[in-house]
C-alpha cells in the first residue's frame, strides 16, 4: 500500500511554477518642500524687537532677498529648523565647529563644568590649564589673555600694538575683517561687504584717518603707505589666510614680506587668525606658512563655538597688558568656566587623524564641485579656492587676488545658487564673501547630497543672466 502511494507520487507531474506578478515601478521618490511657516512667525515677532530681527546682520538674508530660517537644534553635520527642514550645515557657526555641533567631548566637558558655576569674576585652574594648551600650540604665543569674541581680541591687540610702539597708525588690508571695533571698519570685509556698508556711520572721522588699507597679497601698497607715513605704523594687521572676502590665498612670499617689513619700520606683526587658528592646523596659519607674528588673535573656536576670544604674544609685549603694565583690558566673563573646559576639550581632541580626514573629505567636495562645473560647461565662470577645510566658490572666472578681484563676482548668480542649495536642504552662508567649513562630521553621504544639490543650484544660478 505504501509502495504504491510512493509511485502514484513519484508519477505525478510537478506543480506549475507559480506565475510572478509583474513588478511594479517604484515610484520617484518626492523631495520634502520646504516649509517656513513658524520661521515666518518667529522672524516677524524678532523684527518688531530687535535691529532687522536678527542679532547678527548677516543672519537676516538680506543680500540674498528673502528672510532667514531659525534654527531649532544641531548635531553633527546637520541643523534642523523651526519647521522641521534638516539642512547639511558648512556655515558651522562661521568656522569653529571643527568636530561638527555638539561634539562629544566638548558637550561632555560642558556637562561637568555646569554644576560647578558659570561665572566667577575670579580666576579658576581651567584658564591655566587652556593657557598652557594655547601657548603651547601656537609658540608665538608666549603668554596669552583671554577674553569673550573675537572683536574684542582684535581691538585689545590693536591698544597694546599702539601703547608699545607710541605711534597711532594701524595698518589693515581691504576685505580682511577683524571685528565691529572702530578701528576695523574701514574697507572692511565680511557683513559689511555682504550688504554694500563701505564703512560704518558712528566711527568718529579722526578715529578712521588712524586706520590705513592696503592691499592683500600687494607688498608695494604696504611699502607706499610705509613711505607715506614713516615712522607712524604702529601694526600691521592681517588675515593670513583671508576668509572675510571669501577664501583668498596668500601670495608665495607675501607673508614673509610683511614679516620682514615689520621688521625694518619696528612695527608689530598682528595675525588674526578668528577663522584660521586651530583650524588650518594645530598652530594655525603661521604653522602652515611657517611665519612667527608679534601678536595673535583667536576666536570662538577656541571655546568648540563657546563666546571666547584671546590675544597673546611674546612675552616683552604682554607684558605692558594689566596689571603687569599699563595697558588696561578687563572682563568680567573673560576666562569664565563653561568656556575654558569647553576650549580644554577642544584643544584635547586635535590630532593629527583629525586633519587628515579633514583635508580627506574637503579635497573630496572641492573634487565633486570642480566635476559638477566642468560637466555643466560653466567651470570657466567660476573660481574654486580652498586651504585645508575651508573653501569659497566665486561667481567669478578669476584670477582671485584681493578684495577688488572679489567685488568683480556675479552677486545675483550666487544668490541663485545659494536659494538652489537652501531648499534642497544644503545650508551655506547667505553671504558672496564668506567661506564654506568642512567638519569631521560630514560624512560620505552629506557629500553626495551637497553634489547633488549644487549640480542642480548651479544649473539654477546660470539659467538667468
Amino acid at each position: 500500500m505504501a509502495a504504491r502511494k510512493m509511485r502514484r507520487k513519484a508519477a505525478a507531474p510537478p506543480p506549475a511554477p507559480k506565475k510572478k506578478a509583474p513588478k511594479k515601478p517604484a515610484a520617484p521618490r518626492r523631495r520634502r518642500v520646504r516649509r517656513t511657516v513658524e520661521s515666518d512667525r518667529l522672524y516677524a515677532r524678532a523684527k518688531a524687537k530687535m535691529p532687522g530681527g536678527v542679532s547678527s546682520p548677516v543672519r537676516s538674508f538680506k543680500s540674498v532677498g528673502a528672510t532667514p530660517f531659525f534654527v531649532k537644534k544641531a548635531k553633527g553635520s546637520i541643523l534642523v529648523d523651526a519647521d522641521g527642514n534638516r539642512y547639511v550645515d558648512y556655515v558651522m557657526s562661521y568656522g569653529p565647529h571643527l568636530f561638527g555641533h555638539m561634539p562629544k567631548a566638548v558637550a561632555s566637558a560642558i556637562r561637568r563644568a555646569l554644576p560647578h558655576g558659570t561665572s566667577y569674576g575670579a580666576p579658576c585652574r581651567a584658564e591655566v590649564e587652556l593657557a598652557e594648551r594655547v601657548t603651547r600650540l601656537v609658540p608665538s604665543m608666549e603668554k596669552v589673555r583671554f577674553v569673550s569674541s573675537g572683536t574684542e581680541a582684535a581691538m585689545s591687540a590693536v591698544r597694546l600694538a599702539r601703547a608699545v610702539t607710541g605711534r597711532e597708525l594701524v595698518l589693515k588690508f581691504s576685505g580682511c575683517y577683524h571685528g565691529h571695533a572702530d578701528s576695523f571698519l574701514v574697507a572692511a570685509g565680511s557683513g559689511l561687504a555682504t550688504l554694500g556698508i563701505p564703512g560704518s556711520p558712528g566711527v568718529p572721522a579722526d578715529l578712521a584717518k588712524a586706520t590705513i588699507t592696503a592691499t592683500y597679497n600687494d607688498l608695494e601698497s604696504v611699502e607706499a603707505l610705509f613711505r607715506k607715513y614713516p615712522g607712524k605704523i604702529a601694526v600691521l594687521a592681517v588675515e593670513p589666510v583671508a576668509a572675510n572676502m571669501g577664501v583668498v590665498l596668500p601670495k608665495p612670499g607675501f607673508l614673509e614680506g610683511l614679516r620682514k617689513i615689520a621688521d625694518r619700520e619696528k612695527a608689530l606683526l598682528l595675525f588674526d587668525e578668528v577663522i584660521t587658528g586651530f583650524r588650518l592646523a594645530p598652530g594655525g596659519a603661521q604653522e602652515l606658512y611657517g611665519i612667527k607674528p608679534d601678536l595673535t588673535c583667536l576666536g570662538k573656536i577656541l571655546g568648540g563655538g563657546l563666546p571666547v576670544g584671546a590675544y597673546g604674544g611674546r612675552a616683552d609685549l604682554m607684558a605692558h597688558v594689566a596689571p603687569d603694565g599699563p595697558v588696561y583690558q578687563a572682563g568680567t566673563l573673560s576666562g569664565n568656566p563653561l568656556a575654558m573646559a569647553a576650549g580644554i576639550a577642544m584643544l584635547d581632541s586635535l590630532t593629527p587623524a583629525v586633519y587628515a580626514k579633514l583635508e580627506k573629505t574637503a579635497a573630496k567636495l572641492e573634487k565633486g564641485m570642480r566635476k559638477v562645473a566642468q560637466e555643466l560647461g560653466v567651470a570657466e565662470k567660476l573660481t574654486l579656492h580652498r586651504v585645508g577645510s575651508i573653501l569659497t566658490l566665486f561667481f567669478n572666472p578669476g584670477p582671485i587676488a584681493d578684495f577688488d578681484d572679489v567685488k568683480k563676482s556675479d552677486g545675483a548668480a550666487f544668490n541663485r545658487w545659494f536659494h538652489g542649495l537652501l531648499k534642497r536642504g544644503v545650508f551655506i552662508a547667505p553671504a558672496a564673501f564668506e567661506a564654506m567649513f568642512v567638519s569631521t562630521a560630514h560624512t560620505e553621504k552629506d557629500l553626495a547630497k551637497t553634489l547633488a544639490a549644487h549640480r542642480e543650484a548651479l544649473k539654477e544660478a546660470f539659467s538667468e543672466g
